[in-house]
């Protein structure tokens, strides 16, 4: 087994990269990886080795992503009522984008896909990440999402119906 710090510095760029593909802004991926790596130094003992160490960061910083996401939805979601209770021309909150990986130019549409690629259930969203945007294969997914290849495949059809839906929704 890794040393912690031999374990930070081996998937830290990792853990972030797939949190900054979640939040979609440098901050909040910091915070998620801040978290991931507190959850794999106080779980550490408890890695079964059922699995390679790196499906298991994989697995956790998913989850980690996912809990934050729901978190920062639940708060902003409580915000707005306390808001709307306040002032009632109070407006929701616009998703901020802000990937450093994204040229300029390319900011405003691939906003749009990852709004869309947002709308998606927590599964469906965690199936594209992995398959198209971390370039993962069907069997690697389906082992850091815990599931069957046949699962996988079939919450990724899903998906791209469901992001074709919404992308075709937003245009009109």
């Amino acid at each position: 087994m890794l040393s912690f710090q031999e374990l930070y510095q081996t998937h830290k760029e990792l853990v972030f990269n797939l949190a900054l593909h979640y939040c979609q802004n440098r901050e909040d991926a910091e915070e998620v990886t801040q978290d991931v790596f507190l959850t794999l130094h106080l779980k550490a003992q408890t890695f079964q080795k059922k699995s390679n160490i790196k499906t298991w960061i994989y697995r956790i910083t998913v989850n980690k992503s996912l809990d934050f996401l729901k978190a920062k939805k639940t708060l902003k979601r409580n915000f707005f009522f306390t808001a709307e209770r306040i002032d009632d021309n109070a407006n929701t909150p616009i998703a901020h984008f802000e990937h450093p990986g994204v040229l300029l130019e390319e900011k405003e549409e691939i906003a749009k896909i990852f709004a869309a690629i947002n709308q998606l259930s927590d599964k469906q969203k965690t199936v594209v990440i992995l398959l198209k945007i971390e370039q993962k294969s069907q069997a690697e997914a389906a082992e850091i999402m815990n599931t069957s290849s046949k699962a996988v495949e079939s919450l990724f059809q899903r998906a791209k119906l469901n992001l074709t839906k919404i992308l075709k929704e937003n245009e009109g």
